[in-house]
């Protein structure tokens, strides 16, 4: 398929704040941070405990608010302008947790807390514009397409935040510069990956404009609630979803920590995440493929039935090789499986609506986080092995795969 510049420009989002996912987030705020903090006298149980706090603070903010938002945006013109404001906000952020002074762990906090709201609220507007950028026949391969370059952009940052970390900015820069510089990093990456969208990506449908939006917004969220029954795909669905895509974060959140049960060192843990970004960007593309050759639900149910296997296959991790094999099953299908859910219900959904029922998506793909790692934790205290607690997810997949099974056939392709 040959996509237009539009499509191009809203693939690219995923790309620009795919800097912010794994530079940020990932490989070097919690390091910073930790070491922030404690040189400030916080003890390091305590720093932890404020950086999970801090995540959880900024996402559930967002997740609680995201119907509403979505309502809002889906009046004429909105939808740019709430992503707009929330990516804007996202990138200044970003900036400024280079400027704060290295003494001051509060306001790194603080100021990484907007820049998760900016990056959370941003995404819930860029997946909803999907049904604005594509018919329901190109929506599985453009959002794999979304995903798959949102991986290898993921990929291309953190070559030159290793580049910098490596040469120590060229000889020029401490440990706390690199960090810095790399936000500075992510900042820019966004941004100029961001200014195609701004410029050529537009909203398609609407509602009729309101005299006032904010409360028609809530009173929408509330109706939509109200007469569910209306949309009972879609609900179930959202079902289904919580429970497999549970399983998918936790497995990538707590691959970490099992990596380090297994007497796996940090430099390797951080080459086998560059090493599955970098799978997961073929792959994600190729579950579009089979999407549109075969249908959506097949794919979706591959995706699940391939992570039931990784969960069963966790059960005889014992050498590094074995670790790696886990972390490129993952790779495999981490994208596609994401792509094709969210491509899956945007078909499912009435498209005037479309921001406020990606809304709804954003809340059960945020609160999914909760569940999988609770079971972990409960399983490996109890059996003493990290391994059987990641193989305990199988039950997450088993779930979401038997919702999903009942779920009507909505079209030829589908």
């Amino acid at each position: 398929m040959r996509f237009n510049k539009q499509q191009w420009s809203w693939v690219f989002y995923d790309w620009a704040n795919s800097g912010y996912g794994i530079i940020v987030t990932t490989a070097v705020l919690p390091v910073y941070f930790k070491s922030v903090a404690q040189n400030g006298g916080v003890t390091p149980a305590n720093a932890t405990a404020y950086w999970g706090y801090a995540n959880s603070f900024g996402t559930l903010l967002v997740s609680i608010l995201a119907p509403v938002l979505g309502a809002l945006a889906d009046y004429p013109k909105a939808k740019k302008k709430m992503l707009n404001i929330f990516a804007i906000l996202g990138v200044i952020m970003t900036f400024g947790l280079s400027v704060v002074p290295s003494t001051q762990w509060a306001w790194l906090l603080g100021i990484y807390i907007l820049s998760i709201i900016g990056y959370s609220g941003g995404n819930l507007f860029y997946d909803s514009f999907l049904t604005d950028v594509s018919d329901d026949d190109h929506m599985d391969i453009l959002s794999s397409y979304g995903y798959g370059f949102g991986y290898l952009g993921g990929v291309l940052a953190f070559i030159l935040f290793l580049i910098l970390q490596l040469t120590s900015g060229f000889g020029m820069l401490d440990s706390y510069g690199v960090a810095r510089w790399s936000f500075i990093l992510a900042a820019a990456w966004w941004i100029i990956f961001y200014i195609p969208l701004i410029k050529n990506v537009h909203q398609v449908y609407s509602l009729k404009a309101s005299s006032k939006p904010i409360s028609s917004s809530f009173k929408r969220v509330y109706e939509t609630l109200r007469h569910i029954k209306k949309y009972k795909a879609a609900a179930w669905f959202l079902v289904a979803y919580f429970f497999y895509i549970d399983g998918v974060d936790t497995i990538f959140t707590m691959a970490t920590s099992i990596g380090m049960d297994m007497g796996i060192t940090t430099t390797t843990l951080m080459i086998v995440l560059l090493v599955v970004q970098l799978i997961a960007f073929p792959f994600s593309i190729l579950y579009g493929w089979l999407a549109n050759k075969t249908s959506t639900r097949t794919g979706i149910f591959i995706g699940i039935i391939l992570y039931f296997c990784i969960c069963l296959y966790a059960l005889r991790l014992k050498t590094a090789t074995d670790f790696w094999i886990l972390a490129i099953l993952v790779g495999t299908s981490q994208g596609g499986i994401q792509a094709l859910s969210r491509s899956y219900f945007g078909r499912l959904i009435p498209k005037k609506s479309g921001s406020e029922f990606f809304g709804f998506y954003n809340i059960l793909g945020k609160f999914s986080a909760v569940m999988g790692p609770i079971l972990v934790g409960i399983v490996t205290q109890i059996t003493g092995k990290s391994t059987i607690g990641a193989a305990s997810l199988s039950i997450l997949f088993l779930i979401g795969l038997a919702i999903f099974a009942y779920l009507p056939r909505l079209t030829a392709h589908e």
